[in-house]
């Protein structure tokens, strides 16, 4: 069964709609996939927001930034894409508010609670979609950055006078 509802309310802070409709989104993407939780780098998340569900998300699916498998594009859309790299499959599960009865709204709780049992079609939209497949994540070498002294991915790295800068430092003093 993987991760439950109270695991992600441990891991985000608290139980909010956004937690809620993120765990039924994500679920339901393993569930199309008929995947497990990646360990690795099997499956691969886009989202396309960065809201309380991407948290959800990456328990459920095991997708995260630190593994390189989670891909955030800043639509503002709550819209998730997950791709089992071993199947070459791939589902867009997007949130279809507008079957979310206008009463159960007004009530936070009621909302959580109707968004945690209400049956799937009445949460979501499911499409079946081929993407070009997204590349393993790659370790990049660390440089030391000559302003700060603070470690940096070289690919990051600007240059001041010939010196390596990190973002921030090149920033502050280009």
């Amino acid at each position: 069964m993987g991760q439950t509802y109270e695991d992600l309310i441990a891991f985000h802070g608290h139980s909010c709609p956004g937690l809620a409709i993120g765990y039924r989104m994500a679920r339901a993407a393993l569930d199309f996939l008929k995947g497990e939780r990646a360990a690795d780098e099997e499956l691969v998340a886009i989202v396309e927001n960065n809201a309380c569900g991407v948290d959800a998300l990456q328990c459920i699916t095991g997708c995260t930034f630190g593994k390189g498998n989670l891909i955030f594009r800043d639509y503002g859309k709550h819209v998730y894409t997950v791709y089992n790299r071993k199947t070459g499959k791939g589902v867009r599960v997007v949130s279809d508010h507008r079957k979310v009865p206008e009463q159960v709204k007004k009530d936070r709780e009621q909302y959580i609670k109707w968004l945690l049992t209400a049956p799937e079609e009445h949460l979501v939209r499911l499409e079946e979609i081929r993407i070009e497949e997204p590349e393993p994540a790659r370790i990049m070498k660390s440089v030391e950055c000559a302003f700060c002294g603070e470690s940096v991915m070289e690919t990051r790295t600007r240059e001041i006078n010939s010196k390596v800068a990190c973002i921030p430092c090149w920033e502050k003093f280009s």
